[in-house]
């Protein structure tokens, strides 16, 4: 821990807290991933709503998968510069706001630009939820911390 910047290091909280601050978290990583899962079952009426082909359809997850590749690299780098707490928040707001302008989206070329700003913002919650868990968490309690979150 000597190497550790004091910005870096963890701050262990007391178990209520740490309790509140994980269901927060997992909730953020839950909505992610079924949100993911989610466009593959809706992929054909999608299709039918906005009248695309199949070739065409895909590219809602294109987009999404393209744009999370793209952004899940810095998102150390950016947590630095911004923190981690600040860029979780700034994700799930980013996030949510983006999955109500795809629930709103009324043409191919919207809903495949939402998906885009889905796929950015969804990109840095499950690594910054990983280090918020290591955060929270006194070093013997990092193993359990991470099979909850590998359960959930």
């Amino acid at each position: 821990m000597a190497d550790t910047p004091a910005h870096l290091a963890a701050h262990p909280l007391p178990a209520g807290e740490r309790i509140i601050v994980t269901v927060g978290v997992m909730m953020a990583v839950l909505l992610q991933v079924l949100d993911t899962t989610i466009a593959n079952v809706a992929l054909p009426h999608m299709a039918a709503d906005l009248s695309a082909t199949q070739d065409q359809i895909n590219w809602v997850l294109t987009s999404y998968i393209v744009a999370s590749a793209i952004a899940l690299p810095i998102s150390g780098w950016l947590a630095d510069k911004v923190g981690r707490k600040r860029l979780l928040l700034i994700s799930v707001v980013g996030f949510t706001i983006a999955s109500v302008l795809c629930a709103s989206a009324v043409s191919l070329s919207e809903m495949v630009i939402f998906r885009a700003l889905q796929g950015v913002s969804g990109a840095f919650i499950v690594p910054l939820a990983q280090a918020t868990l290591f955060d929270i968490n006194p070093r013997e309690k990092h193993g359990q911390a991470m099979a909850l979150f590998g359960a959930a």
